[in-house]
């Protein structure tokens, strides 16, 4: 096998695995193909010149840059002389990955934690109605202990994310750039 038969093949590897694991994402294995690609890339790619490499339709590249870019694990980037938009990866995988919580995680927690509050509000609203039997007003105290807890929970999960943010963490799990 020629060298770069061998350099194509682990770089293939490489960008297999990536794609399957995309889902943790929440993207598309096409979208991991593409961050792979541009992983391995020397240089800025246009999306014609990914287009042409994967073989992907203008649509699907055009959807995986922008899923790449709203996750911040692309930037566009400006090349003098380039008239059209240039792609390059995030060098930074560390800021990636407490980008990845800030976006997607609060996201969530934000949407939840709304939820319950207003299920609370509203189970107190029941409680507090005489006509209320007392099975529903168990059932709700207790949905509502539960519901507590789990805010709790986000809170917690917050002030982590939080620690991503400014990252505080890595005075507790520091990034260890040993020289060799």
């Amino acid at each position: 096998m020629k060298d770069e038969e061998v350099l194509q093949k682990t770089r293939t590897m490489v960008i297999d695995t990536i794609s399957q694991n995309m889902n943790l994402y929440g993207i598309t294995p096409s979208a991991g193909r593409l961050y792979g690609l541009l992983f391995f890339s020397d240089k800025p790619l246009t999306l014609d010149e990914m287009k042409e490499e994967l073989g992907m339709s203008k649509t699907s590249m055009s959807n995986s840059i922008k899923s790449l870019l709203d996750l911040n694990m692309v930037e566009k980037v400006w090349v003098r002389g380039a008239r059209r938009d240039l792609y390059t990866i995030k060098e930074d995988w560390y800021q990636c990955f407490f980008d990845f919580f800030k976006i997607k995680w609060r996201t969530a927690i934000m949407m939840n934690s709304s939820a319950m509050e207003k299920s609370i509000s509203k189970l107190n609203d029941l409680i507090a109605d005489p006509s209320t039997s007392e099975e529903i007003r168990e059932h709700a105290l207790t949905d509502i202990d539960k519901l507590k807890e789990r805010l709790e929970y986000y809170e917690w999960q917050n002030r982590l994310f939080d620690t991503f943010q400014t990252k505080e963490i890595l005075k507790f799990v520091p990034i260890d750039k040993k020289k060799e």
